[in-house]
């Protein structure tokens, strides 16, 4: 619980040292001035909750004297003690909120006591709302900072997938036109890629190759090379399909370049004469 400032200002040190004597039981923290001038110097210098201030003092009445503490400290919770013939000029304090309460003199203990601990707890409240509100303005301006930061990441990771969107749209496009025929292989056997080429030789009677068993649409004789190659990475080879087909094919290991594990098959259809009178053609290697 914060301290319980009370500042009281009278001109009589008799009313003061009265209060002083009426209040100490509560556990406040007790200030006295005796006059508005010296009540502002001790504002300066303590955080004061509640003000009890007389009304009928020289130089600065206690109306003249709140009203500037409303200003300068508009937190505080300010009580006029005075005679009962002062109400009319405060009065119009009242209306304005520069005085939260008006006490008589002379006052009656329990009653004074009750309304200065109403008004500790009206400060209280006060503090606390306050406080409150600083701590939501606080998450809401770091809410605000790490919405920024995402919608800031998540541009940049657009851009990023837009580029590398746009590097695979044109990597498949030069895929898709190349002479000749590329079909990627999963670690599970399975076709993963296959272009324009590969379909023409491979994808009898416009099969599909892609999502297809390896074993299941390409030829047993250019399969065999496959698990040569796995065992000695990248090979080439020339054979005759079934069909009478001959191709030129070479055959490479994936992974090297990304955590995929497959092989990748790359066949050219060759003329048979070409393929007898060209010494330099692929051959498998065992």
């Amino acid at each position: 619980m914060m301290e319980r400032t009370l500042l009281l200002v009278d001109d009589e040190e008799n009313i003061t040292a009265s209060l002083v004597r009426l209040l100490r039981r509560d556990g406040y923290t007790i200030l006295r001035a005796n006059s508005g001038q010296d009540g502002l110097g001790l504002l300066a210098q303590h955080e004061v909750g509640v003000i009890i201030s007389d009304q009928r003092m020289p130089g600065m009445t206690g109306v003249e004297f709140l009203g500037q503490v409303k200003e300068l400290y508009p937190d505080t919770v300010r009580i006029v003690l005075s005679g009962y013939t002062e109400l009319n000029s405060v009065t119009d304090a009242i209306n304005r909120g520069a005085v939260y309460k008006f006490l008589t003199k002379p006052w009656e203990d329990d009653l004074l006591r009750a309304n200065v601990g109403e008004a500790f707890h009206r400060y209280e409240m006060k503090m606390e709302n306050a406080r409150l509100n600083r701590e939501i303005r606080e998450a809401n301006e770091k809410l605000q900072h790490a919405n920024r930061e995402l919608e800031e990441r998540v541009e940049e990771k657009t851009g990023e997938v837009i580029r590398n969107l746009n590097v695979l749209q044109i990597s498949q496009g030069v895929l898709e036109h190349l002479p000749v025929a590329v079909i990627g292989i999963g670690e599970d056997g399975m076709i993963a890629v296959a272009n324009q080429m590969a379909h023409r030789l491979f994808g009898a009677g416009g099969q599909a190759l892609l999502g297809e068993a390896a074993n299941e649409v390409i030829p047993p004789e250019l399969l065999s090379g496959i698990s040569i190659c796995g065992r000695s990475g990248q090979e080439g080879r020339r054979l005759r399909l079934a069909d009478g087909r001959e191709l030129s094919c070479w055959c490479n290991a994936t992974g090297e370049f990304s955590r995929s594990k497959g092989m990748i098959l790359t066949c050219i259809p060759e003329q048979p004469a070409t393929l007898r009178d060209d010494a330099s053609s692929p051959e498998w290697k065992e």
